[in-house]
């Protein structure tokens, strides 16, 4: 079970390490917090749609299905925006939620499905989205929920995942990009589609790797869910520097493992299933 924010989430951050496993026969589900109601949309592509949420929700659905999930479970939370943004003060917004309250829809979720293995963001979200981060720490409380035998979840027995998994991103890779940049003259401090991911700062944060999946055999299959998200530069992210350097450098996904808690000198894992019974 993949616990995440907005649509393009699952494909961006983990697509090959579902779409590895969903053809490997295992049932991979998808939680989703939001529809990914905030952003700028070509007017073109909002043809045919009556809202942003409505697109992204359809650009989510034709990724699952390349990628092989089994289920989407949407938490019905509303995007929250970038941090300082008015959208952050959205009654819906996922970041006014209380932690508790997303993280027992996120245990119940957990208790119906009984997943082994759960997979969040890291602890700054990636990229220090907000709503990132309020779901990763949702989605740790609702690990633990889900086996509280003293959690009331809709009467749902208890059941403890084996596994819990934090998505992030190498830092070797990360200062790589940051001198590509500089050598192609582009600022570092201003990635992304929208210029609102700061690189340099998000090399500063280092987390250990437990678990590095190769998802190369599903390559394509990443690609042409990532095309599915068109509003959110999908089909551009293939094509030109960042296109290049995603093809060229990045044919894994990298975890940091959180629960049981690694050992100091544990090795790197080529499967999060490693040890689960």
């Amino acid at each position: 079970m993949a616990v995440l924010a907005h649509p393009d989430d699952e494909t961006f951050g983990t697509g090959g390490t579902l779409a590895l496993y969903a053809r490997q026969g295992v049932e991979v589900h998808l939680v989703c917090a939001t529809r990914g109601e905030v952003g700028d949309v070509e007017p073109a592509l909002l043809e045919k749609h009556g809202s942003v949420g409505e697109l992204r929700e359809k650009e989510l659905r034709c990724a699952a299905g390349l990628l092989g999930l089994a289920g989407v479970h949407f938490l019905g939370y509303r995007d929250s925006g970038m941090p300082g943004s008015p959208d952050n003060s959205h009654p819906n917004a996922l970041v006014a939620a209380p932690l508790e309250e997303v993280a027992g829809r996120v245990a119940t979720l957990i208790r119906q499905i009984k997943p082994q293995v759960v997979i969040t963001f890291d602890p700054i979200g990636g990229y220090r989205h907000p709503d990132h981060i309020h779901i990763q720490q949702a989605a740790v409380k609702a690990f633990s929920m889900a086996g509280d035998p003293a959690a009331s979840l809709d009467g749902l027995p208890p059941h403890c995942p084996q596994r819990l998994y934090f998505q992030t991103i190498s830092r070797r890779f990360l200062r790589m990009v940051i001198q590509l940049l500089k050598l192609l003259g582009k600022d570092p401090h201003h990635f992304g589609n929208n210029g609102d991911i700061d690189l340099v700062s998000l090399a500063g944060e280092d987390f250990p790797i437990h678990a590095e999946i190769d998802f190369s055999p599903v390559a394509g299959i990443r690609a042409e869910a990532a095309a599915c998200h068109a509003s959110q530069g999908g089909v551009t992210m293939s094509r030109g520097f960042q296109g290049w350097l995603l093809n060229r450098f990045r044919k894994t996904e990298m975890y940091m493992r959180s629960y049981p808690a690694p050992v100091n000198g544990e090795r790197r894992v080529k499967d999060l299933f490693a040890g689960v019974l």
